[in-house]
């Protein structure tokens, strides 16, 4: 009988349980810190930019000029302490401040409010002037990069002369032509800004895979480790660039030396979170990551941190949504030992999160072959994940309710799971599951309700080609109606009587 396992896609396990940070779509989702502080980083900037505004408008000497190269050296060698510190997340925090320059003078550009469009060109060119001196007092630039620089300030230039032209006419025709013009040239200043800060992301992100390779301290290459996963929940297009430059290499490094077992976990979390785009797979297959994960999931030795995160990354190279499936030949090689590994977890897991990303890889892996179901058939899978659905210590959210059910689900196809449902009690269990409710008002939880609703639903279908099954959950499913019939009669006649219906004293 041909395999009809349901189609609906796994979302990864962190995005979708409460225990753990959403990935975040943009480059801004890491700047969450506190508002003042954050008012206090950003005040020099401010305040150095709207300097160089007035300076600008200031003929200045040719000794003074010097003198002024010189200030701004010095600043730029502070500045780069401070950069030391937090090179990233400055950069970003930088780039946001004129990527949004940029963005009002498109929206300005189109009202033709001409004054502001000026205003805002001459804002963005310091802003852009600014992070070209800060970033390069504080790293030395790759020559491809300094070309990059040197085109984007001057297209920034040419932008601010431009717009100022607009100010000293009424003409409509020519302001017609000149919007025609700016818009060209602003696209061009917005693609070429964006390719610098990619290079100079890319830049940043080889310093640190460079002290992940070269380092021998456990501390420094945490470190780096950290900064890796930080900046991976920026964005898709980040977790592509941090890829391209070797981080899934180096991180695999380190997971295949034992003097670095306590760095696993973080190493394989940040590996899950690359493999959200197709080219972090793509590397992970290059240097045979899949087998790195069979030995330390199946390594008992293995602390369950590192085996859990190792979950957590077959359960995001094993997701429907990936469109690649030409690591998936790989995987089959080494699918029966993780696998095991994987319900074997589930059976062991110490809470809930660990629960959650191994029953979320074994879900994403039953659906892309039937040899999966049947191995875990044969290691009592249906045994173990009933068992855990009764332990709120391993199943406490409805996203790990999902992934049971979704494993019953594509379990339930093969003939003998019927059987082992019904030995297991499970009919009572899935009927419990038609009628999962959030416990709180979050969107997410309520969409997880109605997928565990709508799975378990399909599973009593399937098992209910077997007579006994359907017989006994028919039978239940009176049980159940009887229970709640008597319980709304005792609520009603436990309730007070109504404010009219008193007995007067």
């Amino acid at each position: 009988m041909a395999l009809e396992r349901m189609a609906t896609p796994q979302s990864s396990p962190r995005q979708s349980s409460s225990l753990s940070s959403s990935p975040m779509s943009t480059r801004t989702q890491s700047l969450q810190v506190d508002s003042v502080q954050r008012w206090m980083d950003d005040l020099r900037h401010m305040t150095e930019v709207e300097c160089m505004c007035v300076l600008q408008a200031k003929p200045i000497g040719v000794e003074e000029d010097s003198q002024h190269g010189e200030l701004v050296l010095t600043s730029g060698v502070s500045a780069g302490d401070h950069v030391a510190r937090n090179n990233l997340q400055t950069l970003l925090r930088r780039a946001l401040v004129v990527s949004t320059e940029l963005g009002k003078m498109f929206q300005r550009l189109e009202k033709g409010r001409w004054q502001r469009v000026h205003s805002t060109a001459v804002r963005a060119n310091c802003h852009v002037r600014s992070l070209v001196h800060e970033y390069g007092a504080a790293r030395s630039i790759p020559p491809e990069m300094q070309k990059y620089e040197k085109s984007l300030l001057e297209k920034c230039m040419e932008l601010t002369n431009i717009t100022e032209r607009c100010l000293h006419t009424d003409d409509e025709f020519f302001l017609k032509s000149m919007r025609e013009a700016i818009h060209e040239i602003l696209t061009d200043v917005s693609d070429s800004f964006s390719n610098m800060i990619d290079m100079a992301l890319a830049n940043e992100i080889q310093v640190l895979i460079k002290q992940i390779e070269s380092s021998d301290s456990t501390s420094t290459i945490g470190t780096s480790i950290n900064n890796l996963l930080s900046l991976t929940q920026d964005g898709p297009q980040l977790c592509s660039i941090i890829a391209k430059e070797g981080a899934v290499v180096a991180l695999f490094k380190i997971c295949r030396q034992d003097r670095f077992r306590e760095l696993y976990a973080h190493a394989l979390r940040t590996v899950a979170s690359i493999c959200s785009v197709e080219e972090g797979i793509n590397q992970l297959d290059k240097v045979d990551g899949i087998l790195c994960l069979a030995d330390i999931l199946t390594d008992e030795s293995s602390v369950e941190a590192a085996r859990a995160e190792a979950a957590a990354v077959v359960a995001q190279i094993t997701s429907p949504h990936h469109t690649s499936t030409q690591h998936l030949a790989s995987f089959l090689e080494s699918m029966h030992d993780i696998v095991t590994a994987l319900i074997k977890l589930c059976e062991n897991a110490s809470c809930g999160e660990v629960f959650l990303l191994a029953s979320a890889a074994l879900a994403n892996i039953t659906f892309f072959d039937s040899m999966a179901c049947e191995i875990l058939l044969q290691l009592n899978a249906v045994h173990i994940l009933l068992q855990a659905c009764r332990d709120q210590q391993r199943v406490d959210t409805p996203y790990s309710k999902d992934q049971v059910v979704t494993i019953l689900a594509n379990l339930s196809v093969l003939e003998p799971c019927a059987s082992e449902v019904m030995q297991e009690q499970g009919v009572e269990r899935l009927l419990l599951l038609l009628g999962e409710k959030p416990s709180s008002p979050s969107p997410s939880e309520g969409a997880a309700c109605e997928r565990v609703q709508q799975k378990a639903a399909v599973t009593l279908a399937r098992l209910s080609r077997d007579p006994d099954v359907a017989q006994t959950a028919i039978q239940l499913k009176g049980r159940f109606e009887e229970a709640g019939s008597r319980l709304s009669e005792q609520h009603q006649c436990s309730r007070p009587p109504a404010a009219d219906q008193t007995t007067p004293s």
